[in-house]
C-alpha cells in the first residue's frame, strides 16, 4: 500500500556495484509491484530475473516497464536522444524473464517475493525455493501485512531472511521499509539495507510488527475515518476536505482507501483482528465489509466511497 505523493524521477546510475554487494536479483511475481521492483533494480545496474507463471504475464509486465522507462528517457534525456536510447537498452538488457522459479534462483544473491498476500502460498513458494537456491542466497518478502517470521518458518535460512516493503509506484516512491526478524543476521540485514540504498531508496529499519511503520499508522487512521462515517459524525467528503486542508495531507482517508482498494484494506484489518482480537484499532468495520460485499472496491472498479473513472 502507498500514497501517490509528489512523484520524482531519478537519473539511475548503471556504474559498477560495490564489491560483495547484491548483484543478481530474482523477483518472484510480475504484477504491479514485482514489475516496479524489477524496473528500478535493473535501472541501478543489477542483473534481474523476473518470474511469473506464464510468458503472457511476463511479456505484458516487460512492455509496461519499457513504457515507464520511455517516460524517464523523455524527461531526463530530452536533449540527448542517443544517451536516452543507450540508457533504455542497457536497463532492458539487465532484465530477463523466466517461468521456472527454481531455475531462476540458481545464481541469485537475493530473491524478492512479490506475489499474492496469502501466507500458505508464500510459505510453499519459499519452501521450494529454499531447496533450489544456493546457501548464500538471501530471501525477502515484499508483504505489507503478513509477519515475516511466519513466512520465513517455511525455510531453513531464517538468518538469511528479511522483508523489503516497497511502495507503489515503486519507480517513484523513495521509501523502502527493511524488516528484520530476531533470527536475521547482522550481515543479512546490512546487505538488505545496502541493496535498498543502491536502488536509490531511503531505507528505514523496521521490526516485524503488524504493518511495520507506514501501514501500522496508516490503516488504523483510515479505519477510524470509516468509523466516523458509521457513527454519523461526518461525511466522507467532509473528512477528506478536513484532512487535506487542516492537516496538509495530499489525499483524504476516503480518497486514499479508494486508491488502495477497499478489499485490500479489509484484508489487512481482518488479518490483524484475527491475531489481535482485543485491539480496538484492529476492529472490523461493518460499513467497509458492506461495500466490499457489494463489489465497491475503489478506483480499480470505478466505485468505492466515491464514484470514479476506472
Amino acid at each position: 500500500m502507498s500514497l501517490p505523493f509528489r512523484t520524482f524521477v531519478r537519473n539511475f546510475s548503471t556504474s559498477g556495484l560495490k564489491k560483495n554487494a547484491i548483484k543478481n536479483v530474482t523477483i518472484i511475481g510480475g504484477g504491479l509491484m514485482g514489475a516496479g521492483i524489477a524496473q528500478v533494480a535493473a535501472s541501478t545496474g543489477h542483473s534481474v530475473v523476473m518470474v511469473d507463471q506464464n510468458t503472457d504475464i511476463l511479456n505484458k509486465s516487460k512492455a509496461n516497464i519499457e513504457k515507464s522507462l520511455q517516460r524517464v528517457v523523455k524527461k531526463k534525456y530530452a536533449e540527448d536522444p542517443k544517451a536516452g536510447e543507450a540508457f533504455l537498452s542497457q536497463v532492458l538488457g539487465n532484465l530477463a524473464l523466466e517461468t521456472d522459479a527454481a531455475t531462476s534462483v540458481k545464481k541469485a544473491d537475493l530473491v524478492i517475493e512479490a506475489i499474492v498476500e496469502n501466507l500458505k502460498i508464500k510459505q510453499e513458494l519459499f519452501k521450494n525455493l529454499d531447496m533450489a537456491a544456493p546457501a548464500s542466497t538471501i530471501f525477502a518478502s515484499n508483504t505489507s501485512s503478513i509477519p515475516i517470521k511466519e513466512i520465513a518458518v517455511a525455510t531453513e535460512r531464517a538468518d538469511r531472511f528479511g522483508g523489503l516493503h516497497y511502495f507503489n509506484p515503486v519507480p517513484m516512491m523513495k521509501l523502502l521499509e527493511v524488516i528484520r526478524i530476531p533470527q536475521t543476521s547482522d550481515e543479512t540485514f546490512d546487505k538488505l539495507l545496502a541493496f535498498g540504498k543502491a536502488m536509490g531508496k531511503v531505507t528505514v529499519n523496521c521490526k516485524d510488527t503488524p504493518g511495520f511503520i507506514v501501514n501500522r499508522l496508516l490503516v488504523p487512521y483510515m479505519m477510524e475515518a470509516v468509523r466516523m462515517v458509521e457513527r454519523g459524525e461526518a461525511t466522507p467528503k467532509d473528512v477528506d476536505t478536513a484532512m487535506k486542508l487542516g492537516a496538509g495531507y495530499p489525499m483524504g482517508p476516503f480518497e486514499l482507501t479508494d486508491y488502495v482498494g477497499l478489499d485490500t484494506c479489509k484484508f489487512i484489518i481482518d488479518g490483524w483482528h484475527e491475531k489481535y482480537p482485543d485491539h480496538p484499532l484492529f476492529a472490523p468495520s461493518p460499513l467497509l465489509n458492506k461495500y466490499v460485499a457489494e463489489g465497491k472496491l475503489g478506483n480499480k472498479v470505478g466505485e468505492g466511497f466515491y464514484k470514479s473513472k476506472k
